[in-house]
């Protein structure tokens, strides 16, 4: 079983001093002034006007004391005996994206999955369907974990670029070349943004089928390293197009909301899905089994990388695009999601044709 993952030590302090805070101040943004300071110190923000830093201090407050009511609900009902209440099985903290009010973090991470071209759907007829294997559900492991196979790469981070398609597009191809080569290689998501144009839009949005379908045709992709990331579009550089460091020949679709086939795949090689980020708990998620609350709309692209169980709750393993500074925040996160799923494989399609 995946082990639990925790945040710093001073993200935890400042989540147990915003506890306290709320708990005799809620509404009162000067009662969290010395907590916002250390909070900066810790993740490097700097505003340019003190009317800016006033105004970033009182949405930090009311952040602060969303994180203090939602971790009381979840504290008590860890304090249950087996848990098993209604309240969350997560806790909340007050991470990069704290002086971040909702909106404010759905415009700047979430938002673009959808391809931004007409035309562009989540899944078109006639492509290849996942099928599962041979023994079903019994076939598969109880637990999985393709970090600890080596074939997962660093956390990245997408920073506003609404790419979010791309890198677990990216993240999809290095896991499977690392299963087959035996070589884990990071690739260019920088690439994709400024080449594959068909259907995806770069940082305007895109889908992770159309990008498997980009480097079928281009006969491979490039590294990361010769074709960095800008985080911003750009002219596709017909050179580095031709360097074909990695290949696929295919991929297949897993049918949305078909959750034994999912594990099946997940077994196999980390998988790319769609999910929804749009809820407000997922901003601040800090650790724990994220079990909701899970609106069904698609906005955001991951990985998934394993899965597992932990006290009665089943859960994937999911790495996400928004760097490592954040940490298990929204970085590489132990979570539970509803299956509300737009799935793909990547991979040579033989692998999984029955």
């Amino acid at each position: 079983m995946p082990s639990a993952l925790y945040l710093p030590m001073l993200l935890l302090a400042a989540s147990a001093a915003a506890g306290a805070a709320a708990a005799t101040a809620a509404g009162d943004p000067s009662a969290h002034e010395a907590l916002f300071d250390a909070w900066c110190a810790e993740h490097g923000k700097a505003y340019a006007t003190p009317e800016e830093s006033a105004a970033r201090l009182a949405v930090f407050a009311d952040n602060a004391a969303f994180v203090a009511a939602h971790n009381a609900r979840a504290n008590a009902n860890n304090a249950v005996a087996g848990g098993g209440g209604s309240a969350p099985s997560y806790t909340l903290a007050l991470n990069a994206f704290a002086d971040l009010t909702h909106d404010e973090f759905r415009a700047a991470r979430l938002g673009r999955l959808a391809a931004g071209r007409a035309g562009a759907t989540l899944r078109r007829a006639g492509e290849s369907v996942y099928g599962g294997l041979g023994g079903g559900v019994a076939a598969v492991p109880d637990a999985v974990d393709w970090r600890k196979s080596g074939a997962v790469t660093k956390v990245k981070d997408q920073g506003s670029c609404g790419a979010c398609w791309s890198f677990s597009a990216t993240g999809a191809i290095e896991g499977i070349n690392k299963i087959k080569t035996g070589s884990l290689v990071s690739l260019s998501e920088q690439e994709l943004i400024d080449c594959d144009r068909s259907y995806n839009s770069g940082c305007g949005g895109g889908l992770m089928d159309y990008a498997f379908k980009f480097v079928v045709k281009n006969g491979g992709i490039d590294t990361e390293e010769d074709y960095p990331y800008r985080e911003a579009d750009g002219t596709c550089n017909k050179n580095k197009l031709k360097r074909r460091v990695v290949t696929i020949d295919g991929y297949s679709d897993v049918p949305s909301n078909k959750e034994d086939l999912l594990l099946q795949a997940v077994a196999q090689q980390p998988v790319s899905v769609g999910i929804c980020g749009s809820a407000r708990a997922f901003q601040l998620y800090s650790q724990g089994i994220f079990d909701g609350p899970c609106p069904t709309s698609l906005d955001h692209a991951v990985l998934i990388v394993g899965y597992g169980s932990k006290g009665g709750k089943d859960y994937w393993i999911v790495k996400n695009s928004w760097g490592e500074r954040i940490t298990v925040t929204a970085a590489l996160m132990t979570i539970l999601f509803a299956i509300q799923f737009a799935p793909s494989v990547s991979g040579p399609m033989a692998t999984f044709l029955v």
